[in-house]
């Protein structure tokens, strides 16, 4: 298991799924499914709750998540076209919030994605190295129209946590 890069002061807080969103999540998606959980007989699942992987015999479930429209529905933007939704893994139950400030999911290849006050995208960087994502996000911060940010996985495009603007 990768030990999380530990973040230094100035440094931007990865913000794990809501709890109300979860509650919500834990009974019925963002497209309108029910959700089935299952147990991981593997681990390594990338948490959206917790912001962590899984452990072998944890209850998860794969949901589709909308984050950019529930942040949208918390600040009247509208993202028209960028609203999106994907598959996230939740723990099945309620579970602890992330402990510490620690960046989770450093140890791959990661997009910063950028979002203006109104939810559009407004670009993005690749972060290869786990140590490059506070220079990403400067670097967005940087940019006044920026209101907050996603971490998404290159692989599949998945949303895995958010950064806001403070």
């Amino acid at each position: 298991m990768t030990t999380p890069t530990t973040a230094r002061p100035g440094v931007r807080i990865a913000r794990p799924i809501p709890p109300d969103a979860l509650d919500e999540l834990r009974s019925t998606d963002d497209a309108g499914r029910p959700t089935v959980p299952e147990t991981d007989e593997e681990g390594g699942a990338l948490l959206r709750c917790c912001l962590r992987r899984s452990e072998p015999g944890e209850s998860i479930a794969l949901v589709s998540y909308a984050p950019l429209r529930r942040w949208a529905a918390e600040t009247g933007a509208d993202p028209g076209p960028y609203d999106e939704q994907g598959p996230v893994f939740v723990h099945a139950r309620a579970c602890p919030r992330p402990a510490g400030d620690a960046l989770p999911f450093t140890n791959s290849h990661r997009t910063v994605r950028r979002y203006s006050h109104d939810g559009r995208i407004l670009g993005g960087r690749l972060v290869e190295d786990p140590d490059g994502f506070d220079a990403a996000f400067a670097e967005a911060f940087a940019d006044p129209e920026v209101a907050l940010v996603h971490v998404r996985a290159v692989e599949y495009g998945c949303f895995l946590y958010e950064v806001r603007r403070r």
